[in-house]
């Protein structure tokens, strides 16, 4: 697709193909989302996405994705959130830093291997009570008996997948996991935007098909109890902009028990 913007003009077009171009007003909110598209995989690819943090904790997230996220946390109010993917720690502090300040809720945070210095930061930071750190195999069965153990009957349980983003591992995640989300709550399943970044110099081919969000459509068709459902901004949601997101058909909102 070619984009073409005049600022004098205040007008955007855009052309597919051999298909005659269509021109847009710039400011109109089908130029907005071109154009944000545009500059998602352009952000994603010089990397801004990686010089955030958390409480001096390395937080690798887009901003618009850690402030919605943080809606739904403050809406669901769960006493446990499970995180795959731990890095440098900074979404195990971000999850935490709401707990504290909602008066409710603990985080299990596992990854398949945890730096002894990263282990150490959480567990002297002011909030490295509420964490609870687990080396392993996200998917091991091991591992996941371990977490099901950990929480408690009649618990509200939030689940956010950020570790191994291939297809089929996010794919075990989900089996592993979607069971102990609660009603209600949400099994997320971060960076489906790795299939809109298959062409950027940094990205990788079989992206278009191996990733996050192709395997949380599989997982929905295949699980009547879970939907595919973004969440409603607290304020002004007709103001939202869906594409603007690396976790496009991430959300899988719980609806009931699964059936017999």
């Amino acid at each position: 697709m070619k984009i073409t913007i005049d600022t004098e003009a205040k007008t955007l077009e855009c052309q597919s193909g051999d298909a005659a171009p269509t021109r847009l007003p710039l400011y109109s909110p089908e130029a907005f989302r071109l154009v944000s598209e545009v500059w998602l995989k352009q952000e994603w690819n010089q990397l801004h996405w990686q010089s955030f943090s958390w409480l001096g904790f390395q937080l690798w997230q887009l901003p618009e994705d850690v402030l919605r996220l943080q809606e739904v946390v403050a809406s669901v109010r769960p006493d446990v959130i499970i995180e795959t993917g731990v890095n440098r720690g900074g979404s195990a502090v971000f999850f935490a830093s709401l707990c504290r300040a909602l008066g409710r809720g603990r985080v299990i945070s596992i990854d398949i291997h945890i730096p002894p210095e990263v282990r150490e930061a959480v567990a002297v930071c002011p909030l490295g009570d509420l964490i609870t750190l687990i080396e392993g195999d996200s998917a091991a069965p091991a591992v996941v008996e371990r977490v099901r153990r950990s929480v408690g009957p009649g618990q509200t349980v939030l689940v956010f997948l950020d570790s191994d983003h291939s297809r089929e591992h996010v794919r075990r995640e989900l089996d592993a996991y979607g069971p102990l989300v609660t009603p209600g709550s949400y099994i997320v399943a971060t960076d489906g935007v790795m299939q809109q970044l298959a062409d950027t110099p940094l990205g990788q081919a079989h992206w278009r098909d191996d990733n996050p969000a192709a395997a949380a459509r599989a997982y929905a068709a295949e699980h009547p109890e879970f939907a595919l459902r973004r969440p409603i901004a607290l304020y002004n949601d007709a103001l939202a902009a869906p594409n603007l997101t690396y976790w496009p058909d991430a959300w899988l909102y719980r609806l009931h028990p699964p059936p017999n």
